[in-house]
């Protein structure tokens, strides 16, 4: 774990954040060009950086490794999934579906691959992009129902395989199995445009920060999420490791993702399924935050431990 430059990726990422910030506040980014940023990141930025992830040699431990990784993830979705059901009772509706959706769906899609590469390297963003396809699947099923009705299986099965994430991951395991070759204007052209992927990552972030009231951010209802979302779950997942003697980098992919703040979606749903969308973004925000603190603590930890 490339533990030394940490503190040196934690304030990059900050500074990319602050340019999204000065970028919306001077209108440059718009509110229409927010939401194309995001598409081209989802569409297009993370699917060529999740290819070039699996662009290595396959060998048995990588293998292996994934197996496992997928095998954690998938247990901390059902994790996730049950304690959302059961933490949040008392919490008025509004509130309580951004809650659940938040604490299921957290923003590793979006912070996860750069933080796993910078700490991991090429093969912790192989890790990370495997350990997100149960995530997203999450996303479109139980993530959607606790702001509408559940979608049908078919519909579910649709979005999911047609997500440009999961087509990117089919394509990136495909190439490492088969070790075919592509010509080399084409995996520069992929590896260049999946390079671009934390700094225009960190900028969109950047401009969510811009219409938040930080003077309100601050309640008891945001910081116990904030626990919840940045040390209880990921806590668990590093006992859950440590007892079953996982694989260090592994390990440490599974409970750094797990400690990723609350998921960029979250407040674009509450607006859409007339949530309430102002405290889906304080909890964006606050998380978000504060996982510059988080992360390298976890890091230290999983260091010192694994």
């Amino acid at each position: 774990m490339k533990i030394d430059g940490l503190f040196d990726l934690q304030v990059m990422m900050f500074l990319l954040m602050a340019v999204g910030v000065v970028l919306r506040k001077m209108n440059i980014i718009t509110k229409e060009g927010k939401g194309m940023l995001t598409d081209l990141v989802i569409d297009l930025i993370l699917p060529c950086n999740i290819i070039s992830a699996f662009y290595m040699p396959m060998d048995h431990s990588v293998f292996v490794s994934g197996v496992e990784i997928l095998i954690i993830s998938i247990l901390i979705q059902i994790f996730c999934t049950f304690i959302s059901g059961i933490l949040y009772r008392k919490v008025p509706k509004e509130k309580r579906m951004v809650l659940q959706y938040a604490t299921v769906c957290s923003n590793a899609g979006f912070l996860g691959n750069p933080v796993a590469e910078g700490l991991y390297g090429s093969v912790g963003l192989l890790y990370a992009s495997v350990y997100l396809i149960p995530q997203r699947i999450v996303m479109w099923s139980a993530g959607v129902s606790y702001f509408t009705e559940c979608p049908s299986k078919k519909e579910v099965v649709k979005k999911v395989l047609k997500h440009p994430c999961i087509v990117a991951v089919e394509i990136g395991i495909v190439l490492m199995v088969t070790q075919v070759q592509l010509p080399g204007f084409l995996s520069s052209a992929i590896e260049n445009v999946g390079g671009c992927t934390t700094a225009i990552t960190m900028m969109l972030i950047g401009t969510i920060l811009t219409d938040v009231d930080m003077r309100h951010i601050l309640t008891r209802t945001t910081v116990a999420y904030s626990f919840i979302r940045l040390a209880f779950i990921p806590a668990v997942v590093f006992a859950g490791c440590w007892l079953a003697n996982i694989d260090s980098v592994v390990a440490g992919v599974s409970v750094t993702l797990a400690a990723m703040p609350a998921g960029t979606t979250t407040a674009i749903l509450a607006m859409k399924y007339h949530g309430d969308e102002e405290f889906a973004t304080q909890c964006v925000v606050l998380t978000t935050m504060l996982s510059m603190a988080a992360i390298p603590i976890w890091s230290l930890i999983i260091h010192s431990a694994l």
